[in-house]
């Protein structure tokens, strides 16, 4: 049992050698050593002070006037309404609706986002429609 300890030990060392944290810091870097700018792949910015449609995990949805985000997604939302669901249907909303107000929502929470000019809701394509 001391001998596989010992030998645990010896491994785990050659691995954090090979695999310091000064490999993978340097990954993180330029050329010039300087470290890299994290970017979103969002670009939020031209829906700035426009009206937007946020999922989040869970099913909740809420729409309001985009005021600021962060690379993480963070949302700030102004005049925000959350649309409710249906209590027996979780998946489905129905028209009744929560005034928020200003809210600020975590962008680990949100799933899409879209904005709500041009949005319109269209009939399932993949549902079989019955003649009648």
């Amino acid at each position: 049992a001391v001998f596989q300890t010992k030998r645990l030990q010896v491994c785990l060392l050659q691995f954090f050698q090979r695999h310091s944290s000064e490999s993978i810091y340097k990954k993180d870097r330029n050329k010039e050593g300087e470290k890299k700018k994290k970017e979103s792949i969002f670009d939020l910015s031209k829906y700035i002070d426009k009206q937007i449609r946020v999922k989040f995990q869970g099913g909740r949805e809420a729409s309001g006037v985009l005021k600021g985000f962060d690379p993480l997604l963070n949302l700030v939302l102004d005049s925000t309404i959350e649309y409710l669901r249906d209590p027996d249907d979780q998946f489905k909303l129905t028209e009744d609706t929560r005034q928020l107000g200003l809210v600020v929502c975590r962008g680990t929470s949100v799933v899409l986002i879209c904005p709500q000019d041009g949005m319109e809701a269209i009939p399932n394509p993949f549902i079989q429609q019955q003649d009648g």
